[in-house]
């Protein structure tokens, strides 16, 4: 049946539209399909990642707990090489960093929390330089593990560095420093927090509170 007028046109402008844009819309097509597959893709790629992640990190707490440190190293390493990306590659780095520190091999723990402070996410990473810091303090790399307590740490860390802080400066014997630090870690805890004790009893030891400062002249 031939076309009337009306649709004649109709179709007239459409050929015109797709020999315009019909070879852009087709592209656009193909992006758009490409997109939803590597979308696809990669949320399947990541649950693979994390299941064998998690597989990997189960082992190797097997190798914790039977402090075998020569394992627990291995299995850190194939966690950061082939599931740096996951949360397991940075708890495994800590875990490897308290095995190694146990083994008495500072370098490797040094080596572990290093990877850990630049890998992880905010919290990890304070996590990872807090101790990190205390492996220094064992090394006699005060100047070294004071600077790496002056950089970034979430707020509710607070208590924690001025703590490990205070550490150092007593290996320093700077007592009138760690006095203030000690302070400023009580001030920094809550109230529940059960390392308070801890914190108070290292201040008494090296003479209790520091004085208050002089008031401004009226």
């Amino acid at each position: 049946m031939a076309y009337d007028l009306e649709e004649q046109e109709q179709l007239a402008s459409l050929k015109a539209f797709w020999n315009q844009y019909g070879n852009l819309l087709s592209w656009v097509l193909i992006i758009a399909l490409a997109g939803y597959a590597g979308y696809n893709y990669w949320n399947y790629y990541q649950r693979n990642q994390s299941g064998d992640a998690s597989a990997l990190y189960d082992e190797m707490q097997k190798s914790v707990s039977a402090k075998d440190n020569a394992k627990v190293q291995r299995a850190a390493g194939d966690l950061e090489a082939k599931f740096g990306s996951t949360s397991y590659a940075t708890l495994g780095a800590l875990a490897a960093a308290k095995s190694a520190f146990d083994a008495n091999d500072l370098k490797t723990a040094k080596t572990q929390l290093q990877w850990a402070a630049e890998h992880g996410n905010d919290e990890y990473k304070s996590v990872a330089k807090l101790r990190l810091a205390g492996v220094l303090l064992d090394e006699k790399a005060f100047d070294e593990g004071l600077k790496l307590l002056g950089t970034d740490f979430l707020p509710q860390f607070a208590g924690a560095v001025a703590d490990r802080k205070g550490d150092i400066l007593v290996a320093q014997n700077k007592l009138a420093e760690a006095r203030t630090a000690y302070q400023a870690a009580l001030d920094a805890m809550d109230k529940k927090n059960p390392g308070r004790q801890l914190v108070q009893l290292k201040l008494d030891a090296i003479g209790g509170s520091p004085p208050p400062a002089p008031k401004a002249a009226a």
